[in-house]
C-alpha cells in the first residue's frame, strides 16, 4: 500500500464518524450540519467527538508517515505501521461511539505509539 493511499484512507476516518452521527438523525439538515452536531448527545455526540479527535490525530500521523518515507524506512514497515494505525483508529471510533471509554483510551494510546514507531524507525546515519 502506498503512502499516498494511507494518507487518503486516513483522511476518510473522520467522515466515518461524522456520517455515523448524522445518519438517520432527527432534524438533521445539511444547511447547518455543525450546529446540529454540536447539539447532539449520547452516541451521536460521541460520534461527533470521535470525528473531532480523529481530525486532531491526522497531522502527527501524516508527519510520522512522511518522515519515515523520506528518511528511507523500509516501505513494507511503513505499510504495516500505517495499516495498523488505520485499524486501531477505526476501532477507536467504534469504541468511542459505543461508549467504551477505557477501550477507547487504550486504542488511542496504541495508535499514538504507532506514530512513535514510524518516527523512530529511521536508521541512524
Amino acid at each position: 500500500m502506498s503512502v499516498a493511499l494511507l494518507i487518503f484512507l486516513a483522511a476518510l476516518l473522520p467522515f466515518v464518524a461524522a456520517v455515523s452521527a448524522k445518519f438517520g438523525g432527527d432534524g438533521f439538515t445539511n444547511h447547518e450540519p455543525r450546529g446540529w452536531l454540536a447539539k447532539q448527545s449520547g452516541w451521536r455526540g460521541r460520534a461527533n467527538a470521535a470525528q473531532t479527535n480523529t481530525f486532531e490525530a491526522l497531522p502527527l500521523f501524516y508527519a510520522a508517515l512522511l518522515y519515515a518515507h523520506f528518511s528511507g524506512v523500509e516501505p513494507e514497515l511503513i505499510h504495516w505501521y500505517g495499516v495498523a494505525w488505520l485499524v486501531f483508529r477505526l476501532a477507536y471510533i467504534v469504541a468511542y461511539i459505543k461508549g467504551k471509554a477505557s477501550l477507547r483510551s487504550l486504542l488511542w494510546a496504541i495508535s499514538f505509539a504507532i506514530n512513535g514507531l514510524l518516527l523512530f524507525s529511521v536508521k541512524a546515519i
